[in-house]
């Protein structure tokens, strides 16, 4: 499960499952004693004396919101050929639904029922406005500090480099492993000297139209945080590259690349400008 896919939309869902939580301990109407009468042995009743009400609005709420944010953590878990979170909005609109028309049935609606309706449109905000407005869509934990990462090839750390950089000098994206530096650059110590191209052999084809059987599998760092496609073509990310991470491109389609994360998703990396290359 990879926390860091989470989004501020996922945030408002868990608080809002946090409030219906909490909304189904209170009273669900506004109960006042009748003059003349001893009252001292009755309590309102709350949700968990309605079972209808606890099911459909308090209890649907919170697995509402646990489908959708499994569904965003795990992207690939099916039930019944729906993705988790496309169930999870379902449910959310449904627990919506459940509580304004309680609500509006109610003559005299208790803290329980207003804090469940609240409770109800955080919930339905969250898991339907998350992919429609850019601030839900903004990470939820921060993108992590760039630190010092272990060579991806072998080599050793050396001092002085630059952003992100896991060993070697950096080289953008399409580079040819033997071109030669810029002029009056000096190469680091313990990198390989670069070597003239053979004539016979012609030039090597770039990054983006080499053929698939030549294609090397690398590592490359994001300078910004970018979504990470399904392979499947599905419009909505899997996971967000973030910044100061080496992440493994496998394979490479056009001028988009196949990358591989830490735990081993594969996605698709539409935006290539500006990374890397490790």
């Amino acid at each position: 499960m990879n926390m860091r896919s989470l989004t501020r939309g996922d945030g408002v869902v868990i608080g809002a499952a946090v409030v219906l939580f909490i909304a189904s301990f209170l009273h669900l109407n506004g109960y006042t004693c009748p003059a003349g009468l001893n009252c001292s042995g009755y309590s309102a009743p709350n949700a968990w004396d309605a079972l209808s009400v606890l099911m459909s609005l308090f209890l649907g709420g919170i697995i509402a919101a646990a489908l959708v944010v499994v569904g965003r953590t795990m992207p690939s878990r099916k039930v019944l050929g729906l993705e988790l979170g496309q169930l999870g909005t379902a449910f959310s609109v449904f627990v919506l639904w459940t509580a304004f028309w309680t609500m509006i049935d109610s003559s005299n609606a208790g803290a329980g029922l207003i804090l469940g309706l609240l409770g109800a449109i955080l919930l339905a905000l969250g898991a339907v406005g998350t992919p429609l407005i850019p601030a839900l869509r903004a990470p939820l934990m921060g993108a992590p500090s760039p630190q010092a990462v272990q060579p991806p090839y072998g080599g050793q750390p050396q001092a002085g480099q630059g952003y992100g950089y896991p060993g070697a000098q950096q080289q953008p994206y399409g580079a040819q492993p033997g071109q030669q530096p810029p002029y009056g650059a000096q190469p680091q110590a313990g990198q390989p000297q670069p070597t003239q191209p053979d004539p016979k052999q012609g030039q090597a084809g770039t990054a983006a139209g080499a053929p698939a059987g030549d294609f090397t599998p690398f590592w490359f760092a994001v300078p910004v945080a970018r979504p990470l496609y399904g392979e499947d073509g599905s419009p909505s990310p899997i996971a967000e590259l973030a910044p100061g991470t080496w992440y493994l491109a496998v394979e490479q389609r056009g001028a988009a690349l196949i990358a591989q994360t830490q735990d081993g998703r594969r996605g698709v990396l539409q935006d290539t400008t500006g990374i890397q290359r490790g």
